[in-house]
């Protein structure tokens, strides 16, 4: 047991790790009056690394906050029990990266095309930026504010265009294909999805991009595949609305059906995404206003399971990368968290507390123990799952205006509102 020089009382120590700074298995005497910063310069110091790396703790699934002897105090640990402490590397304080402004409110962002951020705006436009905040591509797509955009996998040989699937409250949601590989890029929207009747919330995709799921305030869920048809699977309108659509669809955007429609929410739908992993393939999960999480066969268009969360009217949902963990933005200032390894899940296995609405969710792709929400305070929170009574760290994007999207690519996060877009650096953690 390696005890350190000290006239405090300690307390026996084994730490354990899954990072690759692995500690030799050993038992260690820490004084008591011994925070986070002194935990990381041991940690260091016995790992002889040739440049520092701060680290956190985890103690009995919290974050060490405070001295051990506080949180031994508070909860009620004995003097002889070893306490097993996880360190992980520490999130760097967030960098704000870029600024790209609009002029009217960004609703939805994607970093998903690499050295690019797509954005998707109240006026209609979906605009594409180059890391050097450039604007190099501006597409007019809908007649109404734009809900929602996603990049539609492509498949590697095709590194010349992507698709682009947004949705409005146009009632359509529309594929754009952009063009990448001139100097100059281009835009031409090749079909419009319809079936809604009230205003779309979101579309999503699945990993092939060879499905997607749109939400909306009718209380529906459409499946559509990303196929553009050679006809026009869905007549115009009769009368005025058919003379509108005339002036505004030009006859080369052909007109998709949905291949399903999924029935079971009673209020408007907020998000519809597919599951993640292999394991689920074929499975979906939605959220929306009549306070429920539902899990969907998507082949058989049966609601598989329905978790009733009363008075949570949800905003926004995704899951973690591992597939193991929902979560879901609510009005009543709460992101709910399912564990969907829990059998017979009937309701949240937690909650994450905001000061203000939670609009919006992200979560890495390369720790799955992290998540970025964004709030209607104008504030993005970064919060560790492992750890939820308190954000890890905030920072604030805007004063007075809304946060309404947020993404998270690498150590990039496109944060978009009522501010317009910003580019934040988070760089660390696991």
């Amino acid at each position: 047991m390696a005890s350190l020089p000290s006239a405090v009382p300690s307390h026996p120590v084994v730490f354990t790790t899954q990072t690759p700074y692995t500690l030799p298995s050993q038992k260690f005497m820490i004084p008591l009056d011994w925070k986070r910063y002194q935990l990381s310069q041991l940690i260091n110091k016995a790992l002889d690394l040739p440049k520092p790396i701060p680290f956190d703790f985890l103690v009995h699934g919290e974050i060490l906050r405070t001295s051990l002897l506080e949180w031994r105090t508070e909860k009620g640990v004995g003097e002889e029990d070893t306490l097993e402490i996880e360190y992980f590397e520490s999130v760097m304080p967030p960098q704000r990266m870029s600024e790209l402004p609009h002029e009217d409110w960004v609703s939805s962002v994607s970093c998903r095309i690499p050295q690019h951020f797509v954005t998707a705006s109240y006026d209609g436009h979906l605009r594409l930026f180059d890391y050097s905040q450039n604007l190099v591509l501006d597409a007019s797509v809908h007649q109404s504010p734009i809900t929602s955009v996603c990049i539609v996998p492509s498949p590697p040989s095709d590194t010349e265009s992507r698709i682009l699937a947004s949705s409005s409250h146009d009632l359509t949601a529309c594929l754009t294909r952009i063009y990448l590989d001139s100097e100059t890029p281009t835009a031409s929207t090749v079909a419009s999805l319809h079936l809604h009747t009230s205003p779309l919330s979101s579309i999503s995709t699945d990993a092939s991009g060879s499905h997607l799921l749109t939400s909306s305030w009718d209380g529906l869920i459409g499946v559509w595949d990303t196929s553009i048809p050679d006809d026009h699977q869905v007549n115009l309108e009769r009368g005025d609305d058919r003379k509108k659509r005339r002036k505004t669809a030009p006859a080369n955007i052909k007109r998709k059906a949905p291949i399903a429609v999924l029935k079971s929410h009673t209020a408007r739908v907020s998000k519809a995404i597919f599951a993640a992993g292999e394991p689920a393939k074929g499975k979906a999960y939605s959220c929306g206003f009549d306070s429920t999480v539902r899990t969907w066969d998507v082949e058989s268009g049966v609601c598989m399971n329905t978790i009733n969360v009363p008075e949570r009217p949800m905003l926004d949902l995704t899951e973690t990368p591992d597939g193991n963990v929902l979560l879901a933005a609510s009005t009543d200032r709460t992101v709910s968290i399912f564990d969907l390894r829990v059998s017979s899940l009937s309701s949240s296995t937690g909650v994450m507390m905001h000061p203000a609405t939670p609009s919006c969710i992200a979560t890495s792709e390369s720790g799955k123990n992290q998540v970025v929400t964004g709030s209607y305070d104008g504030v993005a929170r970064l919060w560790d799952l492992r750890s939820t009574k308190g954000a890890v760290t905030s920072f604030r994007v805007w004063d007075g205006m809304k946060v309404l999207a947020v993404d998270w690519v690498g150590d990039v996060v496109g944060i978009g509102g009522e501010g317009g877009m910003e580019v934040w650096r988070i760089a660390g953690g696991s």
